[in-house]
């Protein structure tokens, strides 16, 4: 699928062209025996990935409404940085944020070994 060198693709997983995430949303990378990823593309078109997972309930997500460069997770309201993956203050815990690199319009993840 990578059409660059064998070390890009080594490092770096095409999941998605960059367009086929909504504005001011999400779209889902499911792995087997794995949590789950969101890829969300803020209303200025960054892309973030963050483990679709909520600290307080474990809630997806990738259901949330994507503001800035926050979501919020649409069970209990937590508001999450994504490009950090730390929960806003009041609130307190933090998501496990993925590496985003975008190629020739595909989006690209550094899932690492066993991620």
């Amino acid at each position: 699928m990578c059409e660059d060198t064998m070390k890009v693709c080594e490092k770096w997983t095409p999941v998605c062209a960059t367009n086929e995430i909504p504005a001011r949303g999400a779209r889902v990378i499911r792995r087997h025996g794995l949590d789950d990823i969101a890829v969300f593309r803020s209303g200025d078109g960054a892309v973030y990935a963050i483990v679709d997972k909520c600290p307080h309930k474990g809630g997806p997500l990738s259901a949330g409404l994507v503001h800035g460069a926050s979501v919020t997770c649409p069970l209990h309201g937590m508001v999450i940085d994504l490009p950090s993956g730390q929960v806003q203050a009041p609130d307190e815990g933090c998501v496990r944020t993925i590496a985003v690199k975008i190629d020739q319009g595909r989006v690209c993840l550094d899932l690492g070994e066993g991620q």
